[in-house]
């Protein structure tokens, strides 16, 4: 009976540790969005967190970093083109693998408190990516879904986000990212091979499928953002200017969602903010 009392006081005991643990982090949150609210760091207001659910997207025409920030990360870019080899001025992905400085942008309090407002506070890092279309020869965007590319790697896509920053500025004529409002309540699409030396990706959603004359264009000044869902459609033209136009994509997942680590071989992500809630292999943790 000692004993049947014991085990019962330890897995009270522990039950009440956990749930304290949870209270403990849930009024520390409060209190930092609180801070925020106070202090005016609070990035979105409720109207475009809003609009952001019912389309899918958002325009954030608002310098992201400061200057020095800016001029910085972009000398980063920079080198990593210029140290590219035979890859393709498009096929920066995952950078942040290699040099670490790109995880003091990612992981900033100027980022993950435009995501947090978007995908809730327990944040993780699942990638990032250098998307530069160089000057007249920059390759079409084919229509996608982001997460189309990534089924079977997490669990749930519903709170994925990409902030799109604009190391150039980005406007139609030389291929900014344009959406279809509202398609990412529609489920994966229907895809159809394309060439792949004239697009980023060898397939794209059937056309067949999709209303074009519905897209709306992110023009986006040096240093602005935009913001859009993984299930989103969205695509961008050939850039046929003279004007390069470059753009370091920030991917978020709420970590509600688990990362398969099966699925995932030698991929990395980190735990950005908040607490790991579905356990994922974050190599931070």
């Amino acid at each position: 009976m000692k004993i049947v009392r014991k085990a019962y006081f330890q897995i009270t005991y522990g039950k009440l540790l956990m749930t304290l643990r949870l209270y403990n982090e849930e009024a520390r949150h409060s209190a930092t969005k609180e801070r925020r609210l106070m202090m005016g760091t609070v990035k979105l207001s409720a109207d475009e967190v809003e609009f952001y659910k019912k389309n899918g997207y958002l325009l954030y025409n608002k310098q992201v970093f400061n200057p020095e920030q800016l001029q910085e990360l972009t000398q980063i870019f920079e080198e990593h083109l210029e140290q590219k080899g035979s890859k393709l001025s498009d096929e920066l992905d995952v950078p942040h693998f290699r040099d670490e400085r790109l995880l003091s942008y990612l992981m900033s309090d100027e980022v993950l408190d435009v995501v947090e407002a978007l995908i809730g506070p327990n944040i993780g890092l699942w990638s990032s990516h250098f998307i530069c279309k160089d000057p007249f020869t920059g390759r079409a965007t084919p229509w996608h879904e982001d997460s189309a590319y990534w089924e079977g790697r997490l669990t749930s896509y519903d709170k994925i986000v990409t902030l799109w920053l604009a190391l150039d500025r980005s406007w139609r004529e030389n291929g900014c990212m344009r959406v279809i409002p509202g398609t990412h309540s529609s489920g994966f699409s229907e895809y159809e091979e394309v060439d792949a030396s004239g697009n980023l990706f060898p397939t794209q959603i059937k056309k067949d499928s999709l209303d074009e004359t519905k897209a709306v264009y992110f023009e986006l000044e040096q240093g602005e953002c935009s913001l859009h869902d993984s299930r989103i459609i969205h695509g961008a033209t050939p850039n046929t200017s003279p004007y390069r136009r470059c753009g370091y994509t920030m991917r978020f997942f709420s970590t509600e969602a688990r990362v398969i680590p099966e699925r995932n071989e030698g991929f990395k992500i980190w735990l950005a903010r908040g607490r790991d809630i579905a356990g994922s292999p974050f190599i931070n943790v």
